[in-house]
């Protein structure tokens, strides 16, 4: 993946696959052309088929009401906002000065409107201030509006020992400061905070070596490069690796960074339905068939833009009918391991070991270490000569600070703790608790009669909730019971799929299961939550 060629400076064009998305037809497909992977370990590991991702349909009461909650809601916008043009209440978001009136609006009044009328009344249910480490149990910063939701005040109360059941903690690595981490503080003691200048000229330290270096050794590749920033390492690259005369096929839910960087790229974006092998053989051969628009000419490259394990749906990826179809239509493969890193594995080494395929199947991982690692910033690995490519080519190489010295250290420490190289086998027995938290939990939820997306194994579990006053009543009522969960509404998911997402973490003992899943099942018979046609006995 060299040279993209062309400018890479104006948005793609984006098309839509006609084809509809079955619910779980296309998860049951096996696939036959998995390769051995070379662990470091000795061992390989297959599976035959891809698991299958539940996506069950709602009743259709459910859907009435959903939309009849939000119908209700914006005859009552309009109602209030013509209050607010009169004079009658007083408006509080944000207006033009009356002497910039004829300038073009700096603030699109209608485009605010859903903010304005609906996230006001139910935000505080999100941005909650903590002041403890992100660990099992953190301690939250009590807070109360004044003004309906459009400011706050904290009262000085700290509601301690709060259940953490949203954070992305998922091996239980973010916690408080212990023995085991004093090489990161010697670090900072040697190194300290920041490096006051980019990889490209004066900001590459030793550090980064060691922890790319060993990154490389992680994932079996050739070479690896780190950033400082997760949401950057996709936008930034993903615009160097392709550009016009380019196309890139994109799963529908695909994460934000991604869509950013594909658009910021310049090349064609054509989306498919999530995980349909269908719908993406159909868009590959189409476009071997019939070339650029207007032109015929052939794509310069194309791109195929997945996840590991996508963080909204908890859906895994059906990664090898995509590498068959890649190899079939020679394609590339760019796959984002941001939730699957850590999580995924026997070994923590993500999507790709779980299913056994061999690391060059994949021609550019990339990954973050927020989640698993308790750290910040993100990673590119692959072909040495894409790394290569990309240490010279890439925005945040050029223009954006790199990794702190003490979050390279975490990182290192992380990545031997997983590898065995401490001496001990921690970091096994964190992989192996977090597999059996994830079935458990989930498997209770089940047959409780919630609605649950996702595969069995997946550390994201989305408990569906539909109606927007049910998420904030369920958010506040959970905070009440000293539970701390995150939910999820629109734009983030469709208009009638709100959510209520929970990351098991290894951290989590089987108390704190226990409560989440007490107070959970007494929501849902209070909220009348428990919509699965599918519940077991």
């Amino acid at each position: 993946m060299a040279n993209p060629g062309g400018d890479t400076g104006s948005n793609g064009t984006l098309h839509n696959c006609k084809k509809q998305r079955s619910t779980s037809q296309d998860e049951k497909h096996t696939s036959n052309k998995v390769g051995k992977e070379g662990q470091q370990n000795g061992n390989s590991h297959f599976y035959a088929k891809t698991p299958v991702a539940s996506f069950e349909e709602p009743p259709l009461h459910a859907l009435v009401t959903t939309y009849m909650g939000y119908g209700i809601a914006t005859l009552f916008g309009h109602f209030r906002d013509f209050l607010r043009n009169s004079g009658i209440e007083k408006c509080n978001a944000a207006v033009e000065r009356e002497e910039q009136k004829h300038f073009v609006p700096l603030y699109q009044d209608f485009e605010n409107f859903y903010t304005r009328n609906l996230y006001m009344r139910i935000r505080d249910n999100w941005s909650r201030s903590i002041c403890s480490p992100p660990g099992p149990l953190f301690d939250v910063m009590e807070r109360v509006s004044d003004d309906c939701n459009w400011s706050f005040r904290f009262t000085g109360k700290i509601i301690k020992d709060v259940i953490n059941i949203g954070s992305y903690n998922f091996l239980g690595l973010a916690d408080k400061y212990d023995e085991s981490m004093r090489t990161v503080k010697d670090i900072l003691e040697t190194y300290g905070v920041g490096i006051a200048s980019t990889r490209q000229e004066m900001g590459t330290l030793d550090k980064h070596k060691e922890l790319e270096d060993l990154l490389a050794k992680f994932l079996n590749v050739e070479a690896a490069m780190t950033f400082g920033m997760g949401f950057a390492t996709n936008s930034t690259n993903i615009p160097v690796l392709v550009g016009k005369g380019c196309l890139i096929l994109s799963d529908e839910l695909n994460h934000t960074s991604m869509v950013l960087g594909a658009r910021l790229s310049g090349a064609t974006i054509r989306t498919f339905k999530h995980n349909n092998m269908q719908c993406l053989e159909k868009l590959l051969r189409d476009a071997i068939i019939y070339g650029q628009p207007r032109t015929g000419r052939a794509w310069k490259k194309i791109l195929i833009l997945v996840e590991g394990v996508y963080s909204m749906e908890g859906s895994i990826v059906n990664l090898p009918e995509i590498v068959a179809l890649k190899k079939k239509y020679k394609a590339y493969l760019y796959m984002d391991e941001a939730h699957s890193i850590g999580s995924m594995g026997p070994t923590g080494r993500g999507v790709r070991e779980y299913f056994g395929l061999d690391p060059e199947d994949i021609d550019v991982f990339m990954g973050t270490f927020t989640k698993s690692f308790g750290a910040s910033g993100g990673y590119i690995a692959g072909k040495k000569d894409l790394v290569d490519y990309l240490r010279v080519n890439s925005h945040s190489a050029a223009y954006a600070a790199p990794m702190s010295p003490p979050v390279a250290e975490q990182i290192i420490r992380i990545l031997k703790l997983l590898m065995g190289l401490d001496g001990t086998t921690q970091g096994l027995q964190r992989i192996q608790q977090l597999v059996q938290n994830i079935k458990y939990f989930r498997s209770k939820l089940k047959k409780m009669g919630f609605i649950i997306y996702g595969n069995d194994v997946s550390p994201v579990i989305p408990v569906l909730l539909y109606h927007p006053c049910k998420v904030a009543a369920f958010s506040r009522h959970m905070l009440e019971r000293k539970i701390a969960v995150v939910v999820v509404g629109f734009p983030a998911t469709t208009l009638a799929e709100a959510r209520a997402r929970f990351c098991v973490s290894a951290a989590h003992t089987r108390q704190m299961l226990d409560t989440v899943l007490e107070a959970i099942d007494e929501l849902g018979d209070l909220l009348a939550l428990k919509y699965s046609q599918q519940r077991k006995s």
